[in-house]
């Protein structure tokens, strides 16, 4: 082994915090999609609120399971501040959704 893959050791990204990162991927995308949806309501605005409402539950509750079994506090690279930015982009991205479905119930 190198001293660089020593030195690299530190900063992988492993199960523990990979999980956690794709979680608030995917609520950041169901915040942006439920805005979009919001911003243009239309024929598609209901089916991307949809989605989004579906992205932002899965990242609230993968997030918040993950969260709850990380072993150890923040700054332990078990994915911990991952998990928690993951279940507020999520439950973000399911306010919006939501009020975008509203606004779609109210059109038509």
């Amino acid at each position: 082994m190198s001293v660089l893959h020593v030195l690299a050791a530190g900063y992988e990204l492993g199960t523990g915090r990979l999980v956690p990162t794709v979680a608030a991927v995917i609520g950041l995308a169901g915040l942006v999609i439920g805005g979009l949806a919001l911003a243009r309501p239309g024929r598609t605005g209901t089916g991307r609120a949809v989605l989004a409402l579906a992205a932002g539950l899965l990242s609230a509750l993968v997030g918040s399971v993950h969260g709850a079994n990380a072993a150890g506090g923040l700054g332990t690279g078990n994915g911990l501040a991952g998990a928690v930015i993951a279940v507020v982009l999520g439950l973000a991205g399911v306010v919006v959704a939501g009020l975008a479905l509203a606004r779609a119930r109210r059109r038509a």
